[in-house]
């Protein structure tokens, strides 16, 4: 694992620390960043949220984008609608699981 996904994966964790997922309905996202080769996942399961820099191979969505777009959405700088329609953000599979990730974003 690089030091960038190393550190992307950090950022994240500590930005969810507080993310509740009591109740909260299965999800499981990989977020895949081109610039570094490299992928992780957020799953929501058993009211917990999990990020573990790996493949997810049940996915239900696949996030490709770049680590520093990645970092700009996940940090309300960047907005996923218009990473979406500017192609900076690609969703493969259920688009709806993967808007999910604004809410798990939102302290």
């Amino acid at each position: 694992m690089s030091e960038k996904l190393q550190s992307v994966v950090s950022e994240l964790r500590e930005k969810t620390a507080n993310f509740d997922a009591t109740g909260k309905e299965f999800l499981a996202i990989q977020i895949s960043l081109k610039d570094l080769d490299e992928s992780f996942f957020i799953e929501i399961k058993d009211d917990v949220l999990t990020i573990e820099p790996s493949e997810y191979a049940d996915r239900q969505a696949k996030v490709i984008m770049t680590s520093d777009d990645f970092i700009k959405m996940m940090n309300g700088q960047l907005n996923s609608m218009i990473a979406l329609t500017t192609g900076k953000l690609k969703v493969e599979g259920d688009l709806m699981k993967a808007s999910a990730l604004s809410k798990i974003f939102k302290k």
